[in-house]
């Protein structure tokens, strides 16, 4: 299994962050749903971390079968519509993302 997790990083704005989650929930949840190929979409909101770590308000994690099927939902429409979409989440964060590809070890 391939895993890609975007990273958020950076700050919510102060007293957006109801705002934010529920942008994520209601207007780019059912986007990453449908991407193709995805078989889980995982979404984390930070509520504790070491002194002196990086904050990481939200990470998005979503999971392929293979490394091709996530180059397909890479380059699928309703990607590029999501991107497009954040943009409006950007409003409320201050920071950047960055993203990782992992290979999940099943054991």
């Amino acid at each position: 299994m391939i895993v890609r997790q975007a990273f958020f990083e950076g700050t919510v704005h102060s007293g957006k962050e109801d705002r934010f989650r529920a942008y994520v929930a209601e207007k780019l949840m059912p986007m990453w749903l449908a991407f193709p190929g995805v078989k889980e979409v995982r979404v984390l909101y930070n509520f504790e971390r070491d002194d002196g770590a990086p904050s990481y308000p939200m990470v998005l994690s979503t999971m392929y079968e293979s490394r091709e099927a996530l180059a397909a939902a890479l380059q699928s429409p309703v990607r590029y519509e999501s991107r497009e979409l954040t943009k409006g989440l950007m409003e409320m964060f201050e920071g950047h993302i960055h993203h990782h590809v992992f290979d999940l070890a099943l054991s």
